[in-house]
C-alpha cells in the first residue's frame, strides 16, 4: 500500500501566516502538521509516500527532504492549480500506478492512528476477494472515515440506510442526510482513478472526492465505512488549530532539559528543549518551550508552544502557538492567539499612550 498526502493548498484561512509559508508547516506542539500525517503513515507500514505540492513546494521540500528522517521514500507531485482532491488522485496515478493507497489532507489531524484503519481495509479486502463457496463476491474498492460533527452542511456528508452500509455522498448539502461529516482520510484501489476520470467539474471548478466516491458507489462497487473513535480537526482556521494544540499538549510527558535558574519554577507537564534558558519565570504545563527560547521575568501558561529562537520577557502568555524567531515583551496578558515567524509584540513606550499598528493583509487584531 502506497500513501498520497495533500500539502498543495494555498491556506487562506490561516492568512497572514500562510503568506509566508505552507499551512501544512505551522507547527502543533512545535512539530509541523505534515509531519503527524507522516508519522502515522509510517506507523501503519505505509513507506512509499507521494506528497502533492503546489506554490509553497520548496518550503515542504525543505522541511520533509527525502523522507528517510522519517523512514520513507517520498515523491513530490505538483499541482500547478487547486482543482480538487479527485484530480490530485489523477496527477498521481504515475505515481500510484495499481497498489491500493490510504490518502491523507495535510492539515487534518487525528487522534486515532491509521494502523488499524489500514489493517481493517486490507483485512475486508482480503475477504471480498475470496467469498465463502456459493456466495457472490462482493469487492471492496474505497474505505472512508466519517465523524460526527454539529454542522455537517460545511462537511462532505454521509448517508448510511438501515442496513449500515453508505448509499450515497454529497458535499457541503443544504440539508444534511446525517451529522456524519466525512474525514480527511480516505482509502483506495486503483478504481478511483475511473472514477476521478468519469466525473466533471463540480460548480466551484473542482474534481469533487465526494463526487468520484459516489461514482463508485452508483456503479455498484462497495464502499465501507467506520465513525471515528477520538478527535478529529481541520487545522485550517486559528481557533481549531489552538485547540489541536491544546489536545496534543495533553500528551506530552514532563522533559525539562533546558537551563532552569533557581528563581524559576515548572509546574505540570512541561517539555522544555535541552538548549532553552528559563530566568525568573514560571511555567505551567502543559507547555513545551522550543530550542533557543528564551523565558525571562515572564509567565508561561497552559497550552502553551513556544517555537525555537523565541524570546519572551516580562510576559504572559497563554494558550497560544508562537511561532520561530518571535519576540513578546512587556506585554501584560496573551492569550488564545497565533503568532507567526520573526514577529515582534512589544508594549510602546512613546507618549501619548496609544495603539501602534503595523499590520498585512488579513490581519485579525483584538485589542482590549
Amino acid at each position: 500500500m502506497k500513501g498520497l498526502i495533500l500539502s498543495g493548498g494555498a491556506g487562506t484561512r490561516l492568512r497572514p501566516i500562510t503568506h509566508t509559508s505552507a499551512k501544512q508547516l505551522v507547527p502543533i506542539a512545535n512539530k509541523p502538521i505534515l509531519f503527524y500525517g507522516i508519522e502515522d503513515m509510517a506507523r501503519a507500514g505505509v513507506t512509499e509516500i507521494g506528497i502533492i505540492i503546489g506554490d509553497t513546494g520548496d518550503e515542504v521540500r525543505a522541511a520533509v527532504g527525502d523522507g528517510s528522517d522519517f523512514g520513507v521514500d517520498v515523491t513530490y507531485i505538483p499541482q500547478t492549480e487547486p482543482l480538487g482532491l479527485a484530480h490530485c488522485v489523477l496527477i498521481a496515478e504515475e505515481f500510484l500506478g495499481d497498489d491500493d493507497f490510504v490518502m491523507y489532507l495535510g492539515d487534518n489531524m487525528l487522534e486515532q492512528g491509521l494502523e488499524e484503519f489500514v489493517a481493517r481495509f486490507e483485512a475486508a479486502r482480503q475477504a471480498s476477494d475470496e467469498p465463502e463457496l456459493g456466495e457472490q463476491s462482493d469487492e471492496l474498492v474505497a474505505q472512508i472515515l466519517l465523524a460526527k460533527v454539529d454542522d455537517p452542511s460545511s462537511f462532505g456528508v454521509a448517508a448510511i440506510n438501515a442496513a449500515g452500509e453508505v448509499e450515497k455522498l454529497v458535499e457541503k448539502p443544504e440539508n444534511p442526510p446525517s451529522n456524519l461529516a466525512l474525514v480527511g482520510v480516505y482509502l483506495f484501489d486503483s478504481t478511483i482513478l475511473t472514477a476521478a476520470r468519469s466525473i466533471e467539474p463540480s460548480e466551484r471548478g473542482e474534481l469533487e472526492i465526494t463526487d468520484a466516491i459516489q461514482w463508485l458507489l452508483e456503479k455498484g462497487h462497495r464502499v465501507r465505512h467506520e465513525v471515528l473513535d477520538g478527535w478529529w480537526i481541520d487545522t485550517g482556521k486559528k481557533d481549531p488549530l489552538l485547540e489541536c494544540n491544546r489536545l496534543v499538549l495533553d500528551r506530552i510527558e514532563r522533559a525539562v532539559n533546558g537551563v532552569v535558574d533557581e528563581s524559576s519554577s515548572v509546574e505540570g507537564r512541561v517539555e522544555i528543549a535541552a538548549d532553552a534558558v528559563i530566568e525568573n519565570s514560571k511555567i505551567r504545563g502543559p507547555a513545551i518551550i522550543g530550542s533557543g527560547a528564551r523565558i525571562v521575568d515572564s509567565y508561561i501558561g497552559p497550552y502553551t508552544s513556544i517555537s525555537a529562537g523565541c524570546l519572551i520577557e516580562r510576559s504572559d502568555v497563554e494558550n497560544s502557538v508562537v511561532l520561530e524567531e518571535s519576540s513578546i515583551i512587556d506585554i501584560e496578558r496573551l492569550a488564545d492567539s497565533l503568532i507567526g515567524r520573526h514577529v515582534e509584540v512589544v508594549k510602546g513606550e512613546t507618549r501619548p499612550t496609544a495603539t501602534r499598528l503595523m499590520l498585512g493583509d488579513h490581519c485579525h487584531v483584538e485589542v482590549n
